[in-house]
């Protein structure tokens, strides 16, 4: 991967470790299926327990048989994962970020005894039940909703776009309480409780190699103590975003590695005019120098990102700038490289074309590009402009 200002020597090393270890296993177990995976539309359950047994899920997370690695070695990880696929990732992030991490950050100690160390294990995996068929960028929308009835909740709802649904042994599910105008809570809610459907959403042309589903909740009985005590209102599923968010940022470094290495072999090896490379023409160089700065600047604001996390100074509105900075960035690359590949960029053959597809899912869930637009523009102006 391109590190033009050698930011490797920032890296501790055990985060060196960490990425040098995950990115051998993408190499030797990730690539050589992936492709099939992605045609297939499957996701590669074989890899659940590897991916596990390396500790990677919920690896920033302390206690609980977790890994507790730093902010960066959690980013590595996401980096790594994704120079195999986003679906990998996704998985990966969703299990850290959007279960773990609640039921780690909100939940009662039974709660986090309960699950995290299963999860950490891959012994249960776990699904995030925010967006709804009506509402994806308005989440405080949503019209899931669960009911105080006795020493229970009843809820009811839809959920979709809901990735590892389908192989979830639980779902964190908000909804209001009381009816459609209440307060919105987490709920731990068992996959296999009556009432609790998973429907697979078929006919993607993108996250192929990623379960991705829709969550139904007729009647879905939970106890009382399946909701997550220790939050209330949006601030619980927007902390869980934004944690996403920042493994997205680092995540899409791998694509662009991917994307770049790729199309640099091809370049030097695609002869075309004269017996020359298309490497040695300047609009071709022009393309590589141009994304070579791209990758630079998403590499120092992941970095950047990082330690002020690890400083506790990290705010909503850096996350946004540099999940929608990277993916677009990411993306952009993606693009150019295909192009770089001319018609050969189209196939299975070479990964471009799987992450072009892919990143285009990455450009809009947790957040589309433009409303992270806007979550800056009002952080400039202190205006908002949803509306």
């Amino acid at each position: 991967m391109p590190d033009f200002f050698d930011i490797s020597r920032h890296l501790a090393p055990e985060e060196r470790t960490i990425r040098d270890t995950v990115h051998a296993f993408v190499d030797a177990r990730v690539l050589p299926i992936i492709g099939e995976h992605f045609e297939r539309g499957t996701f590669p359950t074989e890899l659940i327990g590897e991916i596990a047994e390396l500790g990677l899920l919920g690896c920033n997370l302390q206690g609980y048989g977790c890994a507790g690695l730093s902010d960066i070695g959690y980013g590595l990880v996401m980096q790594e994962l994704e120079r195999g696929d986003s679906g990998v990732r996704s998985f990966a992030s969703v299990q850290g970020s959007l279960v773990m991490y609640p039921i780690h950050a909100f939940g009662s100690e039974e709660q986090k005894e309960r699950y995290l160390p299963k999860m950490a294990k891959g012994e249960i995996i776990g699904c995030f039940g925010l967006t709804e068929p009506d509402f994806g960028s308005n989440p405080a929308g949503m019209r899931t909703v669960a009911i105080d009835d006795g020493d229970s909740y009843v809820l009811n709802g839809t959920k979709r776009w809901i990735t590892n649904g389908n192989i979830a042994g639980v779902a964190v599910v908000w909804a209001k309480v009381g009816g459609v105008d209440g307060e919105v809570h987490g709920f731990l809610v068992p996959t296999d409780t009556k009432g609790f459907e998973a429907r697979t959403i078929h006919k993607k042309m993108s996250l192929r190699a990623s379960v991705t589903s829709e969550l139904i909740l007729e009647d879905v009985r939970v106890k009382k103590d399946a909701i997550l005590p220790n939050v209330r209102g949006m601030k619980g599923p927007l902390s869980c975003l934004t944690s996403a968010r920042f493994g997205i940022a680092w995540g899409v470094l791998g694509a662009m590695q991917a994307c770049f290495d790729c199309a640099l072999d091809y370049a030097k090896h695609r002869v075309q005019f004269a017996g020359k490379p298309i490497a040695s023409h300047q609009l071709v160089q022009q393309k590589f120098a141009e994304m070579l700065t791209a990758i630079t600047n998403s590499q120092l604001q992941a970095l950047e990102a990082a330690r002020l996390k690890a400083e506790k100074k990290l705010r909503p509105q850096h996350v946004s700038m540099i999940k929608r900075h990277n993916v677009h960035a990411a993306l952009e690359i993606a693009r150019t490289c295909r192009d770089i590949l001319g018609g050969n960029g189209i196939t299975l053959e070479y990964p471009i074309m799987r992450h072009l597809c892919n990143l285009e899912t990455v450009f809009t869930y947790e957040g589309t590009h433009d409303v992270h637009t806007l979550i800056l523009g009002q952080d400039v102006t202190g205006i908002a402009a949803f509306e």
